[in-house]
Formats: structure tokens, sequence, C-alpha cells
């Protein structure tokens, strides 16, 4: 397998994924704003999202990964297709459990989130926080389905299911919220209906993928059964994986909790604005760090399970000088072309042009960061695979603490953004932490060659920076809002420019791009 050809294919699916995402807030943005029901929509779907994050794509599948691609590796596909049934029972009864709760539970979730919000978005939040809850059972089950998937190295029905939810939130802001009110319920409330569909579309696509694969889990539901799964040694495994995966994540999303919590004590919209901002930052977070994350991963513990330690570093410097290569260029966009970027994307219906403003700053702040970002989704894997993942916990607590002391200095001065900006320091500390430690431990060792590498990719980006800005400084982005097919071709050419001087001086001093395909 072509691990830079896989990559490209989670990358471009994603890309897909983050376009019609992008479109999915662009149509929100338009249609609602940034106003009080936004800001609710926003916190009633983050509720859901966030424990998504961390018990779907978070804890679980930092334990289940690892140990199900070791399980492979070492014995067998037998042996593993039983753990596949043991894990796909227990996490069924835990997630009807975690649903109820969540339904019933939902005033508290919301107050917890968004302590701030007046009468009425509260009561707007809590309501469509009952609706969207189910959505992380959905999710959860899509999780296990495409650890099985990346695993037995069937990438492209993982990374292009997001597709769905974004076209069903679609659907509904276009079709189904102009007949809300008819029904007695606000328009916005149409886009919670658009998540749950969306939830049950992707979890309807893995069935035939998993199927094709010969891995369809066939999970229990009477207690004796929950009782053998229970058991299962691989099981037993991953719960205690779990448990310091658990913490690492709830880190990381207890960071985000407190910072909408900052948000919705701020300016009416912030909390959009920040959302708006981190849409565009995930652009290149998912296209490189989630797709180079999603392929190292089970590369990376069987080689691990093999013993195979030098394939195991070149992996890493592989996913790293790849890190470098394409994340770079898009932090120096973010940093000096962020007003076109935000203005042509959003800058259309009830969005103004000082809400423009505001989710520039953030997008600048997010920008800091974005190396950061991009490397931790390579890095922590590098410990994952190795079964440890208390030392990446230990880090992010740390972090954790950092990022909320960045918090007392930057939101006083930057509001918003000042949350925005503490959390791309921060990422930037976990990268380097993460790193040295790989480093010290001999897990990595840097293959020769970065020293010209680094010289090579700071002049492209000097030099295609220094066109952005320009671009950015001789055009009237703003002025522009009445002519939109004009100002997106200035964009397109803009990018296009950019791209052909950034490679075409990594060209110019030497730089061979087929170095990065590699077999796995």
């Amino acid at each position: 397998m072509n691990l830079l050809r896989a990559a490209s294919v989670v990358s471009l699916l994603t890309l897909a994924s983050r376009i019609t995402g992008l479109v999915r807030e662009q149509l929100i943005a338009a249609a609602f704003g940034a106003t009080a029901l936004s800001d609710a929509y926003q916190v009633a779907f983050r509720i859901p999202n966030l424990l998504r994050r961390l018990f779907a794509e978070g804890a679980f599948s930092q334990a289940f990964v690892p140990i199900l691609a070791a399980s492979r590796a070492k014995d067998g596909d037998e042996a593993t297709h039983t753990l596949i049934d043991a894990v796909a029972t227990v996490l069924l009864w835990a997630l009807l459990l975690t649903c109820l709760v969540g339904v019933l539970g939902a005033p508290w979730l919301v107050w917890l989130m968004a302590a701030g919000f007046g009468p009425e978005a509260h009561d707007a939040a809590v309501v469509m926080t009952r609706w969207m809850f189910p959505y992380i059972g959905c999710m959860s089950l899509v999780a296990l389905s495409a650890g099985i998937l990346n695993t037995w190295k069937r990438f492209a029905v993982p990374a292009a299911t997001p597709v769905l939810l974004n076209l069903s939130v679609i659907a509904a802001a276009i079709a189904l919220a102009p007949q809300m009110p008819a029904l007695g319920w606000p328009p916005i409330y149409a886009l919670a209906i658009g998540v749950m569909g969306g939830g049950v579309l992707q979890l309807a696509l893995q069935i035939p993928a998993l199927s094709r694969a010969g891995v369809l889990p066939r999970p229990s539901v009477g207690p004796a059964a929950l009782r053998r799964a229970w058991a299962h040694e691989g099981v037993r495994r991953i719960l205690k994986q779990m448990a310091p995966a658990l913490l690492g994540v709830s880190v990381a999303q207890l960071s985000l909790l407190i910072n909408t919590q900052i948000a919705s004590h701020l300016t009416a919209g912030s909390v959009s604005w920040l959302t708006y901002a981190d849409r565009l930052m995930e652009f290149p977070t998912a296209l490189l760090g989630v797709a180079l994350g999603v392929v190292l991963t089970p590369q990376l513990s069987a080689a691990q399970a093999r013993g195979d330690q030098q394939n195991y570093s070149d992996l890493l410097d592989w996913g790293l000088r790849l890190v470098l290569l394409l994340a770079a260029p898009c932090a120096v966009a973010l940093l000096v072309f962020p007003q076109p970027l935000v203005a042509v994307l959003y800058h259309y219906g009830r969005i103004g042009s000082q809400d423009v403003a505001q989710t520039v700053t953030a997008l600048m702040g997010y920008g800091v960061g974005l190396l950061g970002l991009v490397s931790v989704k390579v890095l922590a894997p590098g410990f994952y695979a190795r079964q440890d993942i208390r030392t990446p916990v230990k880090i992010s607590i740390t972090v954790l603490v950092l990022t909320q002391l960045l918090n007392l200095v930057f939101v006083p001065w930057l509001a918003h953004a000042g949350l925005a900006l503490s959390i791309g320091v921060a990422a930037c500390v976990n990268a380097l932490w993460l790193l040295i430690g790989l480093r010290r431990r001999g897990s990595y060792q840097p293959s020769a060659g970065w020293v010209p590498f680094l010289l090579r990719v700071s002049l492209a980006c000097a030099v295609m920076g220094a066109a952005l800005a320009w671009a950015a400084q001789s055009i009237d982005w703003i002025g522009l809002r009445e002519t939109p097919g004009l100002r997106v071709a200035l964009l397109a050419a803009a990018l296009a420019t950019a791209a052909s001087l950034y490679f075409g001086c990594l060209l110019g001093t030497g730089l061979r791009l087929r170095q990065f395909l590699r077999k796995g």
C-alpha cells in the first residue's frame, strides 16, 4: 500500500467533507447570522459533538485502533473478529445508557456549556440538545466501524462519511427551516433535525462497507452476552487503555468547554465568530493532520507489534516532513490573508463587515498554532501505537493549565480572539513536548536532510506570503460584496498563484516531491 496515496485519498474525501461543511456554515451564517439563537444552536450541537470527540473519536479510537491492529498482526483475523464482536456488544449497551442520561440532563449540560445565556437562548439550546443528543450514539458506532475499516486498510468510506452530515443539515436548512414556524418552532430548530438525520445516514453507510470486508460487527443485547463480552481480554485491555485516554481527551475538551463558557459571557455572537473561524482552521487540520493520523496509527501499531523500530521511526519522520511541507504555507495564509478568506466565504446575508472583522481576528489566533495543531495529529499516534497514553495525558494536563493562564492574559486584551490565540500557542507547546518525548525515548530518530528541507520550505513560505499579503492589501474584499462572482474568482486566482509560487520555489531549490512516496 502506498501511504502517500492512502493519505491523499483520505485527504481528498476529507476535503469534500470540509467543503460541504463550509457550505453548511455559510447557509447557517447567511440565514441566521450571529445572534443569541445561532449561539444556542452552536452550543447545542457542540454538546453531542464534544462527547463524540471525547468518547467516539477520542478515548475509544485511541485505545481501540492500536489494540485491534496489534491483534490482527499477532493473532490473525479470526481472533480479531471475536474481539470486534465483544467490543461492539459493550459499546452498544454503553451508548443506550449515555443517550438516555443526555436527553434527561440537557438543561444541566447547557448550563455547564454556556451559563451566560439569557432565557431565550438557554431554552432553545435545551430543546435542540435533546433533539440532537442521540447523534452521539450514531457517531460512536461510526467510530467503531471506522477503526475496523482503517485497520483493514479501507480508508475511503470512513473519510467520506462526514459529507452525509453536512448534506443532511444543508437540506434541512433549505427545505425544512421555512416550514418550522407553521409547526410552532423557530426555523433554526430544523438544523437539529438535520444533524440527527445525518448521524443515521453516516451509520447506515458503514454497513455495506463492513460487510464487503467481512468484518461486520455482531453485537449481542442479552445480559449474558454482555457479561461474556465484558470478560473478553481484549475488551478489558481497551477499557484499561481508555481510562488514561479519556483523561487526555477530557483535558482537550475541558479546554473547549471553558472557552465556550468564557465566550458566552462576551459580546453576543462571540461563540459564532469562533465557530466560523474554527471551520476555516479545520480545513488544514483535517486535510493534513487527521488524514495522516488515520493512515499512520494502524501502520505504527503494526510496526510496533512486529518490533520494527526503524520502520516506526521512518513513519514518524515521513509524517512530520509532510506536516511541515503542507501545513506551514497554510499557517502563513491564515496569518497574512485572513480577511479575503472570511469575506469571500461568509460575508453574505446577515453577516456584516463587523462580523467579518471579528471572525478574522479569531482566525489569526488559530493560525498562530496551526503547525502545532497538525503536528499533534502525527506525534500523538507515536505514543498511542506503543499503547502509551499516559505520557500524552500528562502533557495535555499541563497544556490545559497553560491555556487558561494565557486566557487570563489574552482575553481582556483581545476578547474572543484571545481564546483562539491561547489555543494556538498551547498547541505549539503540546507538539514540541510530544516531539521531545519521542526523541528522548529513542522512538523517533530524524532522518538526514532536515536542515536543507527547513530552509527550502521557509524560503518558499516567505515568497508565497509576500504575494498573499500584496493581494490582501490591493483588493477591496469587503467592498466587492455585491459582486460575489468576481470576489470568488479573485480569491481562486490569488490562492492558485500562491500555490504555484510555493511549489515552484520548492522545485527551484531542488526539493523533489517524489521523495514522499512511501510503501506501508
